[in-house]
């Protein structure tokens, strides 16, 4: 039986297709768009005419081009889409849901940014806060090396205002000397620098830090595959500058929730990302210890420079992926809630890693930021 021209035969049932322009109408995609979902495979024809190349689309279609096209006003990236459209819808939620989790994120730290340059530029900036109340940093570091490294290659700063943690890479003693020498780059920022000059301090010392590593090298040909990851922050008034390459981390407790405040350069970070793996696949993944960018001494990457605003009460901590690559955010939350003592916090937080095998060295710094005591009007001055 010969069938009508534009359909196709489905479970004994005729189904008329639509050409690509009321198909384009009805899911609101240009020619060009449909063009491209072709050639991509989001959204490929029911039927290609071999004489005319006339495409044609099944109504079923329908709602996959609706998908896509809210997708893309989303702004997720075409990859990102071609793997969230394949899923089963499940797990596609929960991807989208990971995606706009990153896309919130990365848009609060550029309000952050906005925020604090208008301010700026209008004569406002200052290195104080906005109510003239100054904060100060109550901290506690410590530093483990783990059940199963026979050396610590991490290093750590807590200071005044500078507060870092790197962990190196690179051989037996090499993590350890650049981990090392990029932490005493930074410490000169540990001084009252203008929130205005942040970032660019900021910059620079992680330029420095970066040249020293290639010097070193150039110097001790056993030197030249070292490197090492960095978080850093840098307090100024109300205004906090960020740093950050590697897999270290930095969190954020604020009212009694939270939050990751760096981005990960990993392969799997990259993988969940582009929606190649789920969030549930990372912990066991063959290369979860790749780094896609780092303080090196045979290569110059970029590093993340960010601005926040800091409130008292708030609460930070930077450590080495020997805690979160065993310990969860749950169990890292509990103990951040609940233990008062920064010292003790970060105490705990080793010991959290440990109980998880310690399969590597693990440094943590817990900072308190508080609002400083009001000097003393007595006559009789402080006590000592």
């Amino acid at each position: 039986m010969l069938l009508p021209p534009g359909t196709i035969r489905r479970k004994e049932a005729y189904v008329a297709l639509t050409t690509s322009g009321e198909f384009g109408r009805a899911s609101r995609l240009s020619p060009k768009a449909l063009r491209l979902y072709d050639e991509l495979g989001l959204l490929s024809p029911a039927e290609v005419d071999p004489v005319t190349g006339y495409r044609r689309y099944a109504p079923g279609q329908l709602e996959q081009a609706r998908l896509v096209a809210w997708l893309r006003r989303l702004g997720m990236p075409l990859a990102r889409i071609q793997s969230v459209s394949s899923m089963p819808r499940i797990e596609a939620a929960a991807d989208l849901a990971a995606y706009w989790r990153q896309v919130e994120a990365e848009m609060s730290a550029r309000r952050d940014l906005a925020t604090f340059l208008v301010g700026y530029l209008s004569g406002r900036g200052t290195s104080m806060s906005e109510n003239n109340e100054q904060l100060v940093i109550r901290c506690g570091v410590r530093s483990d090396i783990g059940l199963q490294r026979e050396v610590n290659e991490d290093s750590a700063y807590a200071g005044a205002r500078l507060l870092a943690v790197a962990d190196g890479m690179g051989g037996h003693a090499a993590g350890e000397v650049a981990s090392a020498a990029v932490i005493d780059a930074l410490r000169p920022l540990d001084t009252e620098i203008p929130a205005g000059e942040l970032l660019d301090a900021l910059d620079h010392a992680v330029r420095t830090a970066g040249s020293t590593l290639r010097h070193m090298a150039a110097s001790d040909a056993s030197l030249a595959d070292m490197g090492t990851t960095l978080t850093a922050l840098v307090v100024s008034g109300s205004q906090l500058g960020l740093v950050h390459i590697g897999d270290s981390r930095a969190y954020l407790l604020r009212d009694g929730g939270l939050y990751q405040i760096t981005h990960d350069h990993t392969v799997v970070q990259s993988l969940l990302d582009d929606g190649k793996i789920t969030p549930a696949e990372v912990a066991s993944h063959p290369q979860r210890s790749l780094i896609l960018r780092a303080l090196v001494a045979n290569k110059e990457y970029d590093a993340d420079l960010r601005l926040r605003e800091v409130e008292g009460g708030d609460r930070y901590l930077l450590c080495s992926d020997g805690l979160h690559e065993v310990a969860d955010a749950d169990g890292i939350a509990a103990v951040l809630r609940t233990v008062a003592d920064p010292d003790q916090a970060a105490q705990d937080l080793i010991a959290l890693a440990i109980a998880g095998g310690g399969p590597d060295n693990i440094t943590c710094i817990v900072a308190d930021v508080q609002a400083a005591p009001v000097p003393s009007t007595s006559l009789q001055g402080d006590a000592d």
